[in-house]
Parts: structure tokens; sequence; C-alpha cells
């Protein structure tokens, strides 16, 4: 007599929970065998994962070949290996924004911390408040002006001249000898080290209004304008690129003018990804340390003006605040205005993720219904 409660279609497949027996399984046979082989040491969760998951796709390799099949097998095999890049790749990811949040949301918790900057700010200061006999002293306020004017007077020398430069080479260029020239140049530029575009900003300056006077927060502009225009101007190029000739000839046919089509059709056309390529640009150059070290220098106080002075800025106040303690009898403190900072540095490219998706919604092309 026939088994009713066996469906003919369910017949030669795995169980439903069979992942979930073998996933318990390979956690518990990882975590003895880790434990065996640590020898007495501290257990390692690391180790423990990757054991359990090689574990984990071996044994589900086994299991399918026995109950189904060697095709099914296989394909479960390497979609669990697929998994598991994809894990793999995402933990550095989420072990960055832990240790970020975790290390930083202290240093913000501090008074002034947003609306002080270190002036006035000494090694007996920070051994008092290791001591707990005074308050945390010291803020970020002169390094996130100094990061915000230097990476907003970048991408305004940067943002034009990559805009051009790409519709001149998909507009205008074709495949004329200027417009390869252009474009192995720009591939040149892609790859400058940071310190070079620093020190080229450097010498640019220092020509133009003289050695001492060139270091300022205009220098440092410069330098990460360097950095910055390869990457506007390939994002760019390659986006308006992707707007279909066919817009371009309607628009013709009516009349309107080249520069009149690149600024009403193409340009509202491709803005979404360009704003994608200009935000890519900033967060390539709002954590540079070398140029800015170069060109800009350091500064303890909060400095608003472009062309006078040196200028200081997050990633070199990182910098400083963990290679160069204000205390180095109580470098907890550094460390902790550090970690503080990092985290609104990780907070700022967010925000200019945000906005760029914000302007990219707000100026892409209407669709209308029919």
């Amino acid at each position: 007599m026939e088994n009713r409660g066996k469906s003919r279609l369910t017949q030669g497949q795995k169980p439903t929970w069979t992942w979930i027996a073998v996933l318990v399984g390979s956690l518990i046979l990882g975590a003895a065998a880790t434990a065996l082989l640590g020898g007495g040491a501290a257990f390692s969760v690391g180790g423990w994962l990757v054991l359990s998951f090689i574990l984990y796709v071996v044994a589900m390799y086994i299991v399918t070949r026995v109950i189904e099949n060697g095709r099914k097998a296989t394909d479960g095999l390497w979609r669990n290996l697929i998994y598991g890049a994809f894990l793999l790749a995402l933990l550095p990811l989420v072990s960055v924004i832990w240790t970020v949040l975790s290390q930083g949301i202290p240093g913000l918790m501090n008074p002034g911390f947003f609306a002080s900057d270190m002036n006035g700010v000494t090694g007996a200061v920070d051994l008092k408040t290791a001591r707990e006999e005074a308050n945390p002293l010291g803020g970020i306020q002169h390094a996130v002006v100094g990061s915000l004017l230097i990476t907003l007077t970048a991408t305004l020398i940067s943002v034009p001249i990559g805009l051009l430069t790409s519709i001149y080479l998909v507009e205008y260029g074709r495949d004329g000898w200027l417009s390869k020239a252009i474009t192995f140049f720009v591939d040149v530029m892609t790859g400058i080290p940071s310190i070079v575009a620093g020190l080229f900003a450097a010498g640019v300056m220092a020509a133009l209004v003289g050695r001492g006077a060139n270091v300022m927060g205009f220098s440092a502009a410069v330098a990460l304008s360097v950095l910055m225009i390869p990457v506007v101007v390939r994002s760019t190029e390659e986006m308006l690129r992707v707007v279909p000739n066919e817009l371009r000839e309607a628009s013709y046919a009516l009349g309107v003018r080249k520069w009149r089509t690149i600024l009403k059709v193409v340009i509202p056309t491709a803005i979404s990804g360009i704003a994608s390529g200009v935000t890519l640009a900033i967060a390539r150059v709002i954590g540079e340390t070398a140029p800015i070290l170069v060109t800009a220098g350091v500064a303890l106080t909060t400095n608003w003006n472009m062309f006078k002075d040196w200028m200081m800025s997050l990633p070199v106040y990182i910098y400083r605040q963990l290679m160069n303690p204000t205390a180095p009898g109580a470098p907890d403190i550094s460390s902790e205005r550090a970690w503080g900072a990092a985290l609104v540095l990780i907070l700022i490219v967010m925000l200019l993720n945000l906005i760029a998706r914000i302007i990219a919604k707000a100026f892409a092309p209407k669709k209308t219904g029919r």
C-alpha cells in the first residue's frame, strides 16, 4: 500500500529543517575542535566560526549528495561558498563600524566636543582629566571647520573642471587626438599618490605667493582637487555616455542648439550618476592626511580664513591625537578624542551620500504617466 503521508513530488528531497540541523551540528563540532586545537589557550571566536563554516559546507554537500543527487549537491556547494564569500567581505565593514561606534561614542559624549578646539589644552590638563580631577577638555571644532572648508573649496574647483572636461570628451572630442591625450592624462592622474598631489600644490602655491606663505587651507584644497578631478571626470564621462543618443537627436530635430541640448537634456538625464560620482570623489579625498599635512599643516585653533595661516582637518587631527598624545602619560584621553573624530568623519561621509541621493532624486527627469 502506498504511503499517503509522503508526496511523490517530495520524494528524494531533503527536509526543510536539514540545514538547521547541519548548522547546529557544525557549530557544536567546530566549538569542540577549536577548544581542542587551542591547547588550553583562550577560545577563538573567529577560528570557531571559520571551522564551523567549513564543516557546514562539507556536511551539507555530503547530505545533499546522499539524499538527493550530485548535481544538487554541487549547486548547493557553490551557493554556500558564495554566501560565505559575501559574509567574509561584509565582516571588515561590520567590524570597522562596530569598532568606531564603540570607541567613538564616549568621545562624542564629552561636553564641548563639537563647540571647542585644542587651544589651551595641555598635557597637564589631560593628566588632571585622567585623575578625574577635571572634566575632559578639547574638541574638534577647528578640525570640522577646516575639513568642511577645504573639501568644499576643492569641490568648487574640481566639479566645474571635471564636468566641462567630461562634456568635451563625450559631446565634442569624439576620437580626436586631444580627447585621447586628455583621457590618457586623466588615467595617469587617477593613480597619483596623495603625497605627490600635496607636494605639487605646495610647489604651485609657493611659486605664486612665496615659500612660507603657501601653508594654508587653499593649498590643501588645490591638492585635494588634483585627486578629485580624475574621479569626477571618469564618473561623469560614463554617465554622459549612458544618455541615449535618441534624446539628443530629438532635441536637435526641434532646432535646439547643441549647448542648450547638453544643458537642458543631457545633464539633467545624467544628474543622478553625476551626483553619485561627485560624492564618490568627495569621499575619496575627505579622509586624506598626507597632502593636508604638507599644505595646511597643523593648527590648534579654529581658522576660517582659507588664504592665511595653518588649518586643521579631521584626518590630521585623528593622526596627531593617536601618534602624538597631548599627555604621553595619559594617552587614553587623546585616543578618545581621535575615535570620536573618526566617528564624526564617517557620519559626514554618510551625510554626503544622503545629500547626493536627495539631489539626484530632485533633479532627475520626471516620469509622466500615460
